[in-house]
C-alpha cells in the first residue's frame, strides 16, 4: 500500500466534517498509519497515548470485565470514527479495549495534542463531541440487540454495520470471528449464516460473506438496525 500523506482528503468522516479553521488546526499533528489485522489501539485500563481515526478497515472495542474473563464487543469503528473516544471527555483512560477485525488505514494523533488542539478552538469539542454521542447511542443499541434479539436480527445488524463501513460487498469474516462479536456459539452463527443465505440475503464462501440483499437484511434486523445510523446522518450529514 503507498504512503499516506496527511495533506490529501481524509476519508474519515470526522475530519471531513469539521470546519476549514479545526482542519487546519488538527492537520499538522495527524500521522499516517497502517492499521493490520488485529492491530490493538486501545488497551483497557491503560493510558491512551493516542487516538486514532480510521479511513479504512474495521475496529471492534470491547467491553472487558474483571480479570479480562469476559469479553464483549459493544461498537465497531469504521471510516465514520474515531479510536479513544475517552479522550474528548478529559478521561485518560477506559475501562474497553480496541483492536481491528478487517486492515485498514488512518491518521493517529497524541492525545496530549488533540486535548490541547480542544482547548483552542471552540468548534472542534463539539464535533467530536456529537461523535461521542452518536458512539454512545450504539453502544446502548447493542445491549438492546443482544438482551431482545434473535441471533438471526443480531447478526443481520451486525453485517449491516460491517457493511456500512467497508468497500464493496465482500466481508472478509471468519465464522469463528462472527461468534466472538456476537458473544454466541460458532454452531449458532453457522445457523444463522445459514438461514440468510437461504433467504437469499447473502452468500457464504471460506472467510468471506457477500451481501446480496441489502434491504433484505434490514427486514431480517428488525428494528435493531438504524437508529445510531440515522443519528449519525443527523448530525454528520455534510461530512463525507
Amino acid at each position: 500500500m503507498a504512503a499516506l500523506s496527511v495533506s490529501s482528503t481524509p476519508n474519515n468522516r470526522i475530519l471531513c466534517s469539521l470546519a476549514n479553521g479545526d482542519r487546519a488546526l488538527v492537520e499538522p499533528h495527524l500521522e499516517p498509519v497502517t492499521l493490520n489485522f488485529r492491530q490493538r489501539l486501545e488497551v483497557a485500563d491503560r493510558r491512551i497515548e493516542r487516538v486514532y481515526f480510521i479511513d479504512a478497515g474495521l475496529a471492534s472495542v470491547v467491553a472487558v470485565g474483571a480479570g479480562a474473563r469476559r469479553r464483549a464487543e459493544i461498537a465497531v469503528v469504521g471510516r465514520e470514527g474515531m479510536i479513544g473516544v475517552a479522550v474528548v471527555f478529559g478521561v485518560d483512560r477506559s475501562p474497553h479495549e480496541a483492536f481491528m477485525q478487517v486492515a485498514g488505514h488512518g491518521r493517529s494523533i497524541a492525545a496530549s495534542v488533540l486535548r490541547s488542539l480542544m482547548a483552542q478552538s471552540r468548534s472542534l469539542p463539539t464535533s467530536l463531541m456529537r461523535y461521542a454521542h452518536v458512539f454512545a447511542v450504539q453502544a446502548a443499541h447493542t445491549a438492546l440487540a443482544n438482551a431482545q434479539g434473535k441471533i438471526e436480527e443480531r447478526l443481520a445488524r451486525w453485517l449491516l454495520m460491517a457493511h456500512d463501513r467497508l468497500e464493496g460487498d465482500d466481508l472478509h469474516l471468519t465464522h469463528e470471528l462472527l461468534a466472538v462479536m456476537l458473544g454466541v456459539r460458532r454452531a449458532g452463527v453457522t445457523t444463522a449464516l445459514h438461514e440468510l443465505e437461504k433467504a437469499a440475503l447473502i452468500s457464504t464462501a471460506r472467510g468471506c460473506v457477500t451481501v446480496l440483499d441489502r434491504h433484505g437484511l434490514e427486514l431480517s434486523a428488525n428494528g435493531l438496525y438504524g437508529a445510531p445510523e440515522a443519528e449519525f446522518d443527523r448530525l454528520f450529514l455534510e461530512a463525507c
